[in-house]
């Protein structure tokens, strides 16, 4: 059985992040260990089917910046919160798994918004549907169809936040339509 030929503008973003991931593990970037790393990571890719990683060809920086504040933001508040869970509330703190349908069916922007939702604390990805977009949380202190609604409401947000920042042209145009509406 053959596979589709990826060219190599398609794959050079996974070859370059495999030669920096070789660099970082032996701690060393000295041309020669580069060059050895690039030698595998081509072997690598040309030998293990890796699904190809469909990049928007933007990356809007204006959007980075604001993004990776809010993140950080949301990681302190929701520690603070899920302090305040585990000492006062403790195992009284009810639980709920969570559908969200994301956007976007690239699975880039798929699984960075399942990353930076499971990096805030208080939700995990416990299941992707690849074929509808959906991601399933576990998220703590879901007490009402409001908590739902407002998870839901978050991670879409953040999606949106992606979007903006690296999303498809077709796929900014219908986020920022919605938020216009």
């Amino acid at each position: 059985m053959s596979r589709k030929r990826i060219s190599l503008r398609q794959e050079l973003p996974l070859l370059v992040w495999l030669v920096i991931v070789w660099g970082a593990l032996w701690q060393d970037f000295s041309p020669g260990n580069l060059l050895f790393g690039a030698l595998l990571a081509v072997g690598v890719a040309r030998l293990f089917y890796l699904p190809p990683v469909e990049l928007s060809g933007r990356f809007n920086i204006l959007y980075a910046g604001p993004f990776a504040l809010a993140f950080l933001w949301k990681v302190v508040v929701a520690s603070a919160q899920v302090l305040y869970l585990a000492t006062v509330r403790g195992p009284k703190v009810a639980n709920a798994v969570v559908a969200v349908r994301l956007r976007s069916h690239q699975d880039l922007i798929v699984t960075a918004t399942g990353h930076v939702i499971s990096l805030i604390p208080g939700s995990l990805v416990v299941e992707v549907d690849r074929s509808t977009s959906t991601l399933y949380l576990h998220a703590l202190n879901i007490t009402s169809t409001q908590d739902v609604e407002a998870l839901r409401n978050e991670v879409r947000s953040m999606e949106a936040g992606l979007i903006r920042i690296m999303g498809s042209p077709e796929e900014l145009k219908a986020v920022l339509m919605e938020a216009a509406a």
